[in-house]
């Protein structure tokens, strides 16, 4: 399990050192395996979170444009850039930049080798400098743009200091399952070091019509899922999610999809509860209209469904599934089911929380 201590810092104080913390985690019975510190290796004096002044055409080349940044420096800096997301006038955008003589990743190359930033002449135009894309930084191999960083990121600071994180990875035993979560590593930590636990707040507002209206729910086999809870989440539009977001989960070892999906993720990370959204309009298309049934069962003998990944699966009756009348929908507590995948048209979700009490699904069989 990873957690990041930016997001750990939400719900306690941490008044220890990094690895004192890690000793006394370790001590407590979470035994950190590993600590990685991000953005470690990124000089303080030398690369920093800056601003957009202008974005120019370059006279010689139509593929590159010249960014001019304020920085914090003596004076702005203009680099030249192929950056796919930096485009000719813009201004304002707050990017990490590097000044001549930084080390970073080389980009252009897999090895995972550093280079020198040194002043350059691009078709003919000086370069002091560069702005940097998530490769070039270690945060993962994406080198198609530049960093977009949040508009209220503080032009002039260390990028350290604004995105640097240190991430701890606990290995837990069995008994210790209520820690598989950030707001439960948390309440680990406030009882060690003696500091407050502050929850999230977990306050829903529900306006509209009742669900009862929108949706039943049937529990056939409550010996596997003793409660099935879900609401009708109207007028969605999907898209990338706020900044922040994705970044918490990659960090905590998640791929960030879609504002919907990357939030059903997140909320299961930060409480431990997993939650899964359905299109809803998919699930009346496929009660014929009428208003769905979500019926939660055990699998019948040559049942198969496919499921997210594209993959269509065998399904045996020790797996638990989330059905409705025309059929399987989600293999429970496991993987969502293709027909009804939330998509770039939905508007209309209906999110689960389930408290499902066995593993319903050990292994899946890859096989078509």
């Amino acid at each position: 399990m990873l957690i990041p201590l930016s997001w750990l810092k939400d719900y306690v104080g941490l008044t220890l050192s990094v690895d004192e913390l890690a000793y006394r985690l370790t001590m407590a019975g979470l035994e950190v395996a590993h600590i990685e510190r991000l953005g470690a290796d990124w000089e303080r004096d030398k690369i920093f979170v800056a601003e957009i002044a202008r974005i120019d055409p370059h006279p010689n080349a139509d593929r590159l444009v010249l960014a001019t940044v304020n920085y914090g420096g003596p004076a702005p800096q203009t680099v030249v850039t192929g950056a796919p997301n930096l485009k000719v006038g813009d201004s304002g955008q707050r990017v990490p930049f590097a000044v001549v003589g930084a080390r970073v990743i080389d980009g252009h190359k897999d090895d995972g080798s550093h280079l020198i930033i040194k002043p350059a002449k691009l078709r003919g135009v000086e370069s002091a400098g560069m702005v940097l894309s998530e490769k070039e930084l270690g945060l993962s191999d994406d080198h198609t743009g530049i960093i977009i960083l949040p508009p209220d990121a503080p032009v002039g600071v260390p990028l350290a200091d604004y995105l640097g994180d240190t991430v701890l990875e606990i290995e837990l035993t069995p008994n210790l399952t209520r820690a598989s979560n950030v707001v439960g590593t948390a309440r680990e930590v406030a009882a060690i070091i003696g500091q407050p636990l502050r929850y999230p707040n977990a306050d829903m507002i529900a306006e509209g019509p009742p669900v009862t209206g929108l949706a039943r729910i049937v529990i056939e086999d409550s010996d596997l899922c003793n409660r099935y809870a879900a609401t009708v989440i109207e007028g969605v539009g999907i898209g990338p999610s706020p900044k922040w977001l994705p970044r918490r989960l990659t960090l905590a070892g998640m791929r960030p999809i879609s504002n919907i999906v990357d939030v059903t993720n997140y909320v299961m990370l930060e409480l431990g509860q997993p939650l899964h959204a359905f299109d809803y309009d998919r699930l009346v298309a496929r009660a014929g209209g009428q208003l769905p049934t979500i019926i939660v069962r055990r699998a019948q003998p040559g049942e198969e469904m496919t499921t997210l990944d594209g993959q269509r699966r065998k399904l045996t009756p020790d797996m638990l599934l989330i059905c409705d009348t025309a059929g399987p929908v989600a293999i429970a507590g496991v993987m969502g089911g293709e027909e009804t995948e939330v998509g770039p048209d939905t508007t209309r979700i209906l999110l689960e929380a389930a408290n499902l009490l066995a593993n319903t699904a050990i292994f899946i069989d890859d096989t078509p």
